[in-house]
């Protein structure tokens, strides 16, 4: 396996290990009562899917996963649960940004592959086309009128960004 690739799949996993712990800190606040929390533990459940499908290539390719995985455990939890803290739009504005970030990055992944790994190909696509679902999903459960909207989806944005640099080389 060549380290391209197995940088992709460092960076998929943790960012699918991201996605379970930003979810998670927001149903820790939310509940299972709150607007829109079942669509939030939906997603969770989908995300968890994904982390599964990458922890077994990590595996089977032998792979190891990042070293910043504790960091991205606290600091997903810590904006999930921060952003459910200024309610359930800003909440969906955490997970418009977020996959908003993860379309163009798994685009990149699917552009930069070609047809050298099906399976990797194939596996990426699929979870792109849910990401963006969830998006969609966000937008329409009010993303776009959480407070300070335009600053809260840069910030958490540009968050992404610097993770996704990071995971692929640490």
């Amino acid at each position: 396996m060549d380290k391209r690739s197995e940088r992709m799949l460092r960076v998929d996993q943790a960012g699918e290990f991201g996605a379970t712990r930003i979810y998670a800190g927001q149903l820790a606040v939310m509940g299972n009562r709150a607007p829109g929390a079942a669509e939030i533990a939906g997603m969770a459940t989908q995300e968890a899917v994904h982390r599964e499908v990458f922890d077994k290539l990590l595996a089977e390719r032998g792979v190891r996963p990042t070293l910043l995985q504790p960091v991205w455990s606290a600091a997903g939890f810590a904006l999930g649960a921060a952003t459910a803290l200024l309610g359930p739009e800003a909440a969906m504005a955490c997970t418009a940004a977020v996959e908003t970030e993860i379309d163009r990055h798994y685009t990149q992944q699917l552009d930069d592959l070609g047809d050298e790994d099906p399976e990797l190909s194939g596996h990426i696509a699929k979870f792109r086309d849910e990401e963006r679902e969830h998006h969609d999903a966000a937008i329409a459960g009010g993303a776009e009128r959480a407070p300070a909207y335009p600053l809260l989806s840069g910030v958490i944005r540009l968050g992404c960004r610097v993770a996704i640099k990071l995971s692929e080389r640490i």
